[in-house]
């Protein structure tokens, strides 16, 4: 049989159990006061003990001295504030817990140059789409400047528009609204002072009705000869400063200078603003999820490293090409061109990556160290004129329609030298890849839009089958597919099925879109969140710039001085030219 327990004893039992669950409460919400937790304690001990023991006990303790270091709030008398101690984290913030997405803190983002095409159609978007997807702060910020008499419902609406035509997940009004309360506009040049006093003021009142905490990054979205007047505006109105703890950062778009000198001057000018630490530059190719899987395919399997080296790659090929022309961008580019447009940025970051030593960490220090010492490392042929091509693509027919050449686009002058095409050959002037040949072409008007990486292998040294056996047979090749069906196709020889023994090349595919079930995000939205979160891996740095700069500036010098750019048909592949220079070789370019 079982006793009743003393009414006492059953009292004290529930009021123990009481006290445990609000502690337990206390603990998750935060670490309390000393304070409240005594008096939590003297209550669940009075409440055990009846109205007698509660009198006793309160002449005993007297009222509960303030823990050492807090402080009172408020004008009553036991109004205490919460106090976190120092050594406490929230768990769910761990960067090693894979079990959310990475969220950025309070913040915001300023755009110069907001009312651009590419402000439009990428970055407004983009940064919807991050909200959407809950990777902003619920008071994120954005602010444009530009040179419209707007009010910030103008532009409001302007965001909302590129939104709902170029943003990638589906618009929700919930989110919409949430957003667009932290938007506010700026209208002025770039040397108006009193623009820039009002955006100082816009950034203040933000902090205090939007909680941003005085975090904030400055996108330049502007032609590079305005960098270093909006960078010393951002300086003399106090901008490039914020309070203590908090973080400012500038976002730079390419082109980076025209030059190596230029490029040099750039940096140095900005770096008197901002700490080389603070600047990103943007490469948005960097922010393609194939992109970063050429680290992953490299580093993280052990089937493919053994052979990605001279002993068994023949040459690499390195091709972004696009089907359009110059559209409205006859300002910018002429006088640009393919080479310093692309080559400079995109296809030799490409090219690092691809031919880099494994990094000792995934860390941007680390990752520069290992991509300069491939830009570095590079040489260029000594015969500039059999092993470097620049073309113009001429009018013809192009997905059924009649195109223009590109001296006959609206805003070029028909003496113009500036390339729509180029191809160049280099090497690479270390143990893993002395010998090995990579050629990297970029041009507008040709056959399709593509950005690949081929990694071509060398034939088998020795055949077993005669040749008639293996006339259709190629070479082995592994590519990179950057844009736009994103993944890999791995290329090998296969007997086709019959009684002779023939043997035909054969694709091993992988496709994104059919691996996994989350679409990738478009590059803006990593880069801009990277930006946010302070992660500086997928930026390149002045010194890769700089680098970049020295590499393309002697081919540069050298098409100066010879002959106009070669033309070749829209739609084709590029100029005669560029296919007898891998014909020298003993080699072709691919047909993506």
């Amino acid at each position: 049989m079982s006793e009743e327990l003393p009414a006492t004893t059953v009292r004290e039992t529930k009021a123990t159990k009481e006290a445990k669950e609000a502690r337990t409460a206390q603990d998750a919400a935060g670490p309390l006061h000393a304070q409240a937790a005594e008096e939590a304690d003297a209550a669940g001990a009075a409440k055990a003990a009846g109205p007698s023991g509660s009198s006793r006990s309160a002449k005993k303790t007297g009222p509960a001295r303030p823990a050492k270091g807090a402080k009172s709030r408020g004008t009553g008398k036991g109004a205490v504030e919460p106090v976190a101690p120092l050594d406490w984290s929230n768990p769910l913030r761990d960067p090693q817990d894979r079990r959310l997405p990475r969220i950025a803190g309070p913040s915001g983002l300023v755009i110069f140059g907001v009312t651009g095409d590419l402000s439009r159609r990428k970055l407004m978007p983009a940064v919807y789409d991050l909200a959407n997807r809950g990777l902003l702060p619920p008071g994120f910020s954005l602010v444009g400047f530009a040179r419209r008499d707007w009010e910030d419902q103008d532009f409001a609406q302007v965001v909302h528009d590129a939104v709902k035509e170029h943003a990638r997940t589906p618009f929700r009004e919930e989110v919409w609204q949430q957003l667009s309360e932290g938007m506010r506009f700026i209208p002025g040049d770039f040397d108006d002072d009193q623009a820039f006093e009002q955006l100082r003021k816009a950034v203040e009142e933000l902090d205090s009705s939007r909680g941003t905490s005085g975090n904030y990054a400055f996108y330049l979205s502007v032609p590079p000869k305005f960098f270093p007047k909006v960078v010393q505006q951002l300086k003399k109105h106090g901008l490039t400063d914020g309070p203590d703890g908090s973080w400012r950062r500038a976002v730079i778009e390419k082109p980076f200078g025209h030059d190596l000198d230029s490029a040099r001057e750039l940096n140095a000018l900005v770096h008197e603003v901002f700490d080389p630490e603070q600047v990103f530059r943007i490469d948005h190719y960097l922010g393609k999820e194939t992109v970063q899987n050429i680290l992953a395919l490299r580093f993280a399997n052990q089937m493919y490293e053994p052979i990605w080296n001279r002993s068994y790659v023949d040459h690499i090929q390195i091709t972004m090409a696009e089907d359009i022309g110059i559209g409205g961008r006859a300002g910018y580019y002429d006088g640009i061109g393919a080479a310093r447009d692309v080559i400079q940025n995109h296809l030799l970051q490409l090219m690092a990556l691809t031919a880099m030593e494994e990094p000792a960490a995934f860390d941007a220090r680390s990752l520069l160290t290992e991509k300069l010492k491939v830009l570095r490392a590079v040489r260029l042929p000594e015969d500039l004129g059999g092993h470097t091509v620049r073309g113009q693509y001429a009018g013809g027919w192009q997905g059924g329609a009649r195109v223009p050449g590109y001296l006959e686009e609206e805003g070029i002058d028909p003496a113009s030298t500036t390339d729509t095409y180029a191809a160049i050959k280099l090497g690479i002037d270390n143990r893993r890849w002395a010998g090995v040949p990579f050629y990297l072409r970029t041009g507008k008007r040709l056959g399709r839009r593509v950005t690949e990486i081929a990694v071509v292998f060398q034939r088998a040294p020795h055949s077993p089958f005669d040749s008639t056996a293996t006339e259709e047979l190629g070479e082995n090749a592994i590519v990179i597919r950057v844009q736009p069906d994103e993944g890999m196709t791995v290329r090998f020889g296969s007997k086709v099925p019959g009684t002779s023994m023939e043997i035909r090349d054969v694709s091993m595919d992988f496709a994104y879109g059919e691996s996994f079930t989350e679409s990738s995000p478009e590059a803006y939205e990593r880069l801009i969140l990277d930006v946010l979160l302070g992660d500086a891996n997928l930026f390149p740095r002045h010194q890769e710039v700089e680098e970049s700069w020295r590499i393309l500036d002697p081919i540069e010098e050298y098409w100066a001085s010879h002959d106009k750019p070669a033309q070749y048909a829209s739609g084709g592949w590029g100029p005669r030219e560029a296919d007898e220079m891998l014909a020298r070789d003993g080699r072709s370019w691919r047909r993506p």
